[in-house]
């Protein structure tokens, strides 16, 4: 993907100070706040629409799943005599 440059032309100064309070808040720059909100705004790209679909987990199954790996993981001294 190659990346394209923008201008925004008569952002507000109250628009601009919101958008400069917001990035400082979140530690970024305000380039990257801004592409952010944009992405939040117009939604997942067709790529990310389609990896979204392979993932079916809940927070259940993944809790689920870690609980059982623990059995796994576990070492039996007696195994390694």
């Amino acid at each position: 993907m190659t990346a394209s440059q923008l201008t925004i032309r008569r952002v507000g100064s109250d628009l601009a100070r919101r958008l400069r309070v917001l990035s400082s808040a979140r530690g970024e720059s305000l380039n990257t706040t801004v592409l952010r909100l944009l992405e939040e705004a117009v939604g997942p790209s067709a790529r990310e629409r389609e990896l979204r679909q392979l993932v079916t987990w809940t927070q259940e199954d993944y809790a689920e799943f870690m609980e059982e790996l623990k059995a796994q993981r576990r070492v039996e001294p007696e195994d390694w005599r």
